[in-house]
């Protein structure tokens, strides 16, 4: 089965730039989406049904035209949703950030981690999404293997950033958001590291200083499967060839 991920940086962009195709033709089986922007009603049939596939959104309630998650599915696959957002008694997430589905085999969560740039409150708000995030992966994990995916907007180690040592203590390199990444490295696949070691290839580029251009980025999209799948992880790949977006596409293929 082959998975990608792409922050698209707004889907409707996407479509109109007909980028977002790209994708579907290296033969995902399913597609999940970041930063969609949009609520699917503002999308035309053909969009939401995008070469046969079946979608399932989850935008942001709070605020239109921002955050907002989206999975289309190949067809002939079963799956259900199984909720449309990351909500607890003391965290409530109405930015539209969190997709889970269930398949035959495994559940399939799609993520769009908060940045936590916007003010102090935000940022404890990214690190309490880490913490209940994780909670949610175990929690699904004793049903079914778990495969996660998405923009967690943070590095893991100073190899996932052109410039660890400029960046160090800043937002995505915090000792905090290390430490919080740390417990998902110890319960879970990183896919990317677990089949390329130490090679190096970044996922995201700021566009305002066209670091793009010069391959000064962050590896800050991710894929990471329950431990119990590692040795059915056939491939995973960053398409840092693939423009539209200030993010690239990630996939991996796994034997499930």
């Amino acid at each position: 089965m082959k998975l990608v991920s792409w922050n698209v940086n707004g889907i409707r962009a996407g479509f109109n730039k007909d980028t977002f195709k790209q994708v579907f033709e290296m033969g995902a089986d399913v597609v999940a989406v970041q930063e969609t922007k949009c609520e699917p009603t503002q999308l035309k049939l053909e969009q939401l049904n995008y070469y046969g596939y079946s979608s399932v959104f989850e935008s942001a309630k709070n605020r239109k035209g921002y955050s907002g998650v989206a999975v289309y599915v190949r067809p002939g696959i079963n799956y259900k949703v199984v909720h449309a957002t990351l909500n607890k008694k003391d965290f409530y997430d109405e930015e539209g950030r969190t997709l889970v589905l269930e398949f035959d085999k495994f559940y399939f969560i799609n993520c769009y981690w908060p940045n936590g740039g916007k003010s102090e409150e935000h940022y404890e708000y990214k690190l309490e999404y880490y913490k209940h995030f994780l909670e949610l992966a175990k929690k699904l994990e004793k049903k079914k293997d778990v495969i996660f995916c998405g923009d967690i907007n943070a590095t893991n180690a100073d190899i996932d950033l052109a410039r660890p040592k400029e960046n160090a203590g800043k937002l995505g390199c915090t000792e905090s958001e290390r430490k919080a990444l740390a417990k998902f490295v110890d319960n879970f696949v990183d896919t990317y590291r677990h089949i390329n070691g130490d090679k190096v290839q970044y996922t995201w580029w700021d566009m305002k200083t066209r670091s793009r251009e010069k391959n000064v980025g962050w590896r800050i999209d991710y894929f990471y499967t329950s431990k119990s799948l590692e040795k059915k992880i056939v491939n995973a790949q960053i398409h840092d060839d693939i423009l539209g977006s200030d993010h690239c596409p990630i996939s991996i293929d796994v034997k499930i």
